[in-house]
């Protein structure tokens, strides 16, 4: 069965840091590209980050752009985003997905949700201010 699992949401303060961890199996992980997505209660769900296979392919929203750092561990199927610098309206669920990865810039559709194939269970964030 494919899993995808998010890990390390929390509650802190505005300006701390989190590490949020996506743990995936099931599938051939280098062929997929992992996406970070979060929902904040009562918005849509909007894609900030998407890393590539073997390439160091990043995107990042521009709302995360320079806080939040995305990287993979191929070895042991996972991702990791590193956010920093945290802000009140950072507070969502976040959630990783993935989408099949053919080595192409995907930059204008990494945020698109219809492109991805397996989505995993969220993990609530939350910065207080």
């Amino acid at each position: 069965d494919v899993q995808l699992q998010a890990s390390g949401g929390g509650l802190v303060q505005a300006g701390g840091s989190l590490r949020l961890s996506c743990a995936a199996s099931g599938f051939t992980f280098d062929d997929y590209a992992i996406g970070w997505f979060r929902q904040a209660p009562g918005k849509e769900r909007e894609g900030i980050s998407c890393i590539g296979s073997n390439d160091g392919v990043k995107y990042y929203a521009r709302s995360v752009k320079g806080r939040f750092t995305v990287s993979r561990d191929n070895a042991k199927n996972t991702v990791h985003l590193q956010m920093n610098s945290l802000k009140p309206e950072d507070t969502a669920v976040y959630y990783c997905a993935a989408r099949r990865y053919f080595g192409r810039s995907f930059d204008t559709t990494f945020q698109e949700q219809s492109e991805y194939e397996y989505w995993g269970q969220g993990t609530l964030v939350t910065v207080s201010s």
